[in-house]
């Protein structure tokens, strides 16, 4: 009967919907099949024939410290082959002769972060080389950390270098990636973070400065030369570091949050522990290289080798339950049990989240902070890392749920920390955080005067007497110099101390003074110019191309 057909009909059809809903991601594989053609089938050929069954892993920074050890435990399995994208090459050839890296399995190419276009031309020339063949794993692992200069360092695009270097070009790598990335099987995409870009630990919240974007009014204006930092206020290089970890694991997040779904590409960060050895440190004084690793090792218990940070890094490629997308990996080993006698007896080797020890299983899901979490900034940081590198992304929106919150520092460490940003918020060129209300500049102000050009300079001197001098290489690799006034180079506090020496030249001092008081008012006027400018419509002051433009006066030259 109809009515006997129409069940049988309902039923089958129920059925078929409880068989295949559990395999609708199984289908993804069909969304890369294509007519197939002849020049398809000699890139595959040519693919086979030069990686086998290998999965393509790339990795930034492979010349040395994490990436380096990365490199040889991905090398070591007979798996990978390894595309390690370096700015030198001739030290990268050095170092996998002395490692032993296989010709057959490990390829160098240049890629210098410090330049958007140096990314780009990066992927073009992987993407002659892998003959069609998707990347499996991408591994944004390269970084510089600048914590010695009280002035910032400039990228060859005019973004301060720990910016470019560590956040936007991988921003913009894996933009260029993604795609390709989707056609893997068990595509990953790792970004390496830190525990001092997570403030609900006592290493990322206790340690003045701490890492906060604020509403990223520098970056809304381009945060190009001579703005320095994401959050507008003024340079300070260790918190341009931490920065720059909190964006990469912001970035992971949303890269989770929008494309996980439709791609099946894990997204995750890391932190593997304390590196206090590595060549991250190199431009940090001679004494404070000799002596951190002794106080991460015996003292905090945070320190991790190079050996087994590489392996940490390794394992969330390589480990099947690391194929889980939106984590944050961490591993215990660290500062919370067995310090003092029982670090000495065990060689560093104690228990806690985050210093040596552990082994493979102790890898967790680690929790992330209200900074880390906060969707709304990380979709501003989106869409003006966007603006800023030209990255171009597919189409997609899929948020979850917001996770719950997480305890932070206390109110002492935030008392102290908000003493010193003041300071950081004195008005002057490239200072453009907090112009759009008004700029808390009493305190900065009283406290510079009066202790700055007193107590202030005295004390500086002797620090600088009792650190010693900074390495070579704080000193160099800028590519650009820093946009300021002329005048505004010399130091009033000079003036005051030498108040005893003036005699009938002082009027020509004083003006002078005047004069040059008018120009730093000048600077700081045209850049509250450029952000009103900006924030009636007029865009900001940066280069973006014409297909990205929201309307045609969206962007000024």
């Amino acid at each position: 009967t109809p009515s006997l057909c129409s069940a049988y009909a309902m039923r089958a059809h129920c059925l078929l919907v409880a068989v295949l809903a559990p395999c609708v991601h199984g289908f993804k594989f069909m969304s890369n099949w294509k007519m197939p053609t002849l020049q398809g089938q000699m890139q595959k050929m040519a693919a086979d024939e030069k990686f086998g069954d290998k999965k393509l892993v790339v990795i930034t920074g492979t010349s040395s410290g994490l990436g380096r050890k990365t490199t040889a435990a991905l090398l070591r399995t007979g798996k990978y082959h390894v595309v390690g994208a370096v700015r030198d090459l001739d030290k990268m050839e050095v170092v996998a002769e002395m490692d032993g890296f296989p010709s057959d399995s490990f390829t160098a190419m240049h890629c210098e972060l410090n330049s958007f276009d140096s990314v780009r031309s990066f992927v073009k020339e992987l993407d002659e080389f892998k003959s069609g063949k998707p990347v499996d794993r991408l591994i944004c692992n390269a970084a510089v950390y600048q914590p010695s200069l009280p002035y910032a360092k400039w990228s060859v695009d005019g973004h301060e270098q720990q910016m470019q270097i560590n956040f936007l070009s991988h921003f913009l790598l894996t933009s260029l990636l993604i795609d390709d990335l989707a056609k893997a099987p068990d595509p990953r995409c790792i970004l390496v973070g830190s525990v001092t870009g997570n403030d609900n630990t006592v290493g990322g919240g206790g340690v003045y400065p701490i890492a906060d974007l604020k509403e990223l009014d520098g970056l809304k204006l381009g945060a190009k030369n001579p703005i320095s930092m994401f959050d507008g206020y003024n340079f300070d290089g260790a918190k341009a570091y931490k920065d720059s970890k909190l964006c990469l694991m912001m970035t992971s997040n949303l890269l989770h949050d929008k494309y996980n779904k439709q791609t099946g590409i894990a997204f995750s960060s890391i932190y593997p522990g304390c590196i206090a050895e590595s060549p991250l440190f190199r431009e940090k004084r001679e004494w404070f290289r000799k002596y951190f690793p002794i106080f991460m090792k015996y003292i905090t218990g945070g320190f991790v080798g190079e050996e087994e940070a590489g392996m940490r890094l390794f394992q969330v490629a390589h480990d099947p339950r690391c194929s889980k997308s939106g984590v944050y990996w961490s591993w215990n080993g660290g500062p919370r049990e067995g310090r003092g006698e029982t670090a000495l007896e065990q060689d560093g080797q104690i228990l806690g989240g985050g210093g040596a020890g552990g082994g493979w299983d102790s890898i967790y899901e680690n929790d992330q902070s209200d900074k880390v979490l906060n969707r709304d900034l990380a979709a501003d940081l989106w869409k003006y890392s966007s603006i800023v590198t030209a990255a171009k992304w597919p189409l997609a929106n899929q948020p979850k749920s917001p996770c719950p919150t997480l305890k932070v520092v206390g109110a002492v460490t935030s008392a102290l920390n908000a003493k010193e940003e003041a300071k950081r918020m004195k008005p002057m060129p490239g200072m453009v955080g907090g112009m759009s209300g008004s700029i808390l500049r009493g305190t900065a102000t009283v406290a510079d005067s009066v202790v700055g050009g007193t107590v202030g300079s005295a004390v500086k001197g002797m620090q600088s007497m009792l650190l010693g001098g900074l390495p070579q290489e704080a000193l160099t690799g800028s590519f650009q110099e820093e946009k300021r006034a002329a005048s505004a180079t010399k130091s009033r506090r000079f003036s005051r101390l030498r108040f005893w020496k003036r005699d009938a030249s002082a009027p020509v001092e004083a003006e002078h003074v005047v004069v040059q008081e008018e120009v730093v008012r000048d600077a700081a006027a045209e850049v509250e110019a450029r952000m009103h400018e900006a924030l009636s419509g007029g865009g900001m002051a940066v280069d973006m191309p014409s297909d990205l433009r929201d309307d045609k006066a969206a962007v000024t030259a």
